[in-house]
């Protein structure tokens, strides 16, 4: 009886073994692998456990893979959005991501943060690094997300932003005393708070570190472009985030405050609206990467114009947009790294493809904006070895679009196939399983909204 048990038990563990090492290849009416290189006609793209083995026209499809038909698509990397905030409220909508923080239950971000992981998905996105959440909203969602809890993209965090007191990090216009940010949520000033915040942030799991280096345009009571920390400061954060082995992502409009953070040595600059030549010089000397955030310029001046933002927020909506586009072509045509960012979370989520469209109507290339959301921001994460490109080793992370993107960018905002780590979630324009997913224990649980 013991032996027979056991030859059950051998029999079951082939037969998942055989399953999760699924041979799948995708026929490509045309295949852009994510790294520059021309489109290649008629590819085939050879799938096993979840992990690419083979790329090219010349592969050899076993008898046993199941193939998927897309000859008739453009096939490309899973996008990756170097700019999100999963969780929590679309902070652009009438809504204030300040009043939000005193009302708002961490928990209720996270399960809002379910939702939009799905959206994102659905929308090509099958990587992501969120930054800025409250209480550890997306620590959470990415560790469900890890567990095959929920569906999602592959998620990088920041747990709270880091900012000075009364910057745009900080939650400002309530009387003194009702709301008081602390060291854990990044509300700090000087070198030994900021090393002390940066160490609780690691400590309760951030991958990155995000900074506030000038004011916003949806905070209270700061100027957009104005320099907030000290350039000491600045290299103080940088030094112990790196010294944590984090990435240090800076928030910055004003030109000042952006090559303060390049001199203290950030990784990438967010938004990077108004530029100099001094600060590209920097940008180039250093290899920082721009994020531009597009779509978030977009929205805000729309939401300026028809009166959902006022005030002190819709003046520097206002302001700030047109020279955001500027500074982007300026630094476009100078040759710097460009990642992208979207800041979904201002406007609705899933809606992201559209920041390849912007980029390209501000004068990047159609290659060189599909890096920009592939091996571009792939590197900027430092998951080179993992997504980015469609290579032997990487990811099974693949989407699949109508048309040509490098002569109509715009299809990259209507993703018909999505493919994440050898599981098709989206096929036909289309949810797979009605909205359902299967949890690592084999339950079927449905998507929240879907």
């Amino acid at each position: 009886m013991r032996r027979r048990v056991g030859l059950v038990w051998l029999i079951l563990l082939l037969a998942v073994g055989s399953v999760m090492a699924e041979v799948v290849a995708i026929q490509a009416g045309r295949l852009i692998d994510g790294s520059g290189a021309p489109p290649l006609r008629d590819a085939v793209l050879l799938i096993e456990g979840g992990i690419i083995r083979a790329v090219g026209r010349d592969v050899k499809i076993p008898a046993e893979a199941r193939i998927i038909d897309l000859s008739r698509h453009t096939v490309l990397p899973g996008f990756i959005d170097a700019h999100t905030h999963l969780t929590g409220r679309i902070i652009g909508e009438g809504e204030n991501w300040q009043d939000a923080a005193v009302r708002d239950l961490p928990q209720e971000d996270a399960i809002r943060g379910v939702r939009n992981a799905w959206l994102t998905l659905q929308a090509g996105f099958t990587t992501v690094r969120n930054v800025g959440s409250n209480d550890f909203s997306d620590v959470a969602l990415r560790n469900m997300i890890r567990a095959g809890v929920v569906p999602g993209p592959r998620m990088l965090v920041a747990g709270h932003s880091l900012g000075i007191t009364g910057g745009h990090c900080d939650t400002n216009g309530y009387v003194p005393g009702l709301f008081e940010p602390s060291i854990l949520r990044g509300v700090v000033n000087g070198a030994d708070e900021i090393r002390a915040a940066i160490r609780a942030q690691v400590k309760y799991g951030a991958d990155l570190i995000k900074t506030c280096a000038t004011g916003g345009v949806l905070s209270e009571g700061d100027a957009v472009g104005v320099q907030q920390y000290t350039l000491e400061e600045l290299r103080a954060l940088v030094d112990e985030a790196h010294l944590r082995e984090r990435k240090v992502a800076a928030h910055a409009h004003g030109n000042e405050g952006i090559k303060a953070a390049l001199r203290a040595g950030v990784d990438s600059i967010e938004h990077g609206s108004i530029l100099d030549d001094e600060a590209i010089d920097l940008f180039l000397q250093r290899g920082v990467y721009l994020v531009p955030t597009m779509m978030a310029f977009e929205a805000v001046e729309r939401q300026a114009a028809d009166g959902t933002l006022t005030g002190l927020r819709q003046e520097k909506a206002l302001f700030i947009g047109p020279k955001s586009r500027d500074s982007f072509r300026r630094a476009v045509a100078a040759g710097v790294n460009i990642a992208l960012g979207s800041d979904a979370g201002v406007f609705a989520h899933g809606t992201q493809g559209h920041e390849f469209t912007l980029m390209v109507e501000n004068g990047l290339e159609p290659m060189k904006a599909i890096m920009a959301g592939t091996s571009v921001a792939a590197a900027l994460l430092g998951l080179s070895d993992e997504v980015g490109r469609l290579a032997p080793g990487l990811a099974a992370d693949v989407v699949a679009v109508s048309g040509d993107p490098l002569e109509d960018i715009s299809v990259l905002e209507r993703v018909e196939f999505v493919m994440q780590s050898g599981r098709v979630l989206r096929s036909g324009g289309n949810p797979v399983a009605d909205g359902r997913f299967r949890a690592s224990d084999g339950s079927l649980v449905r998507v929240p909204g879907l």
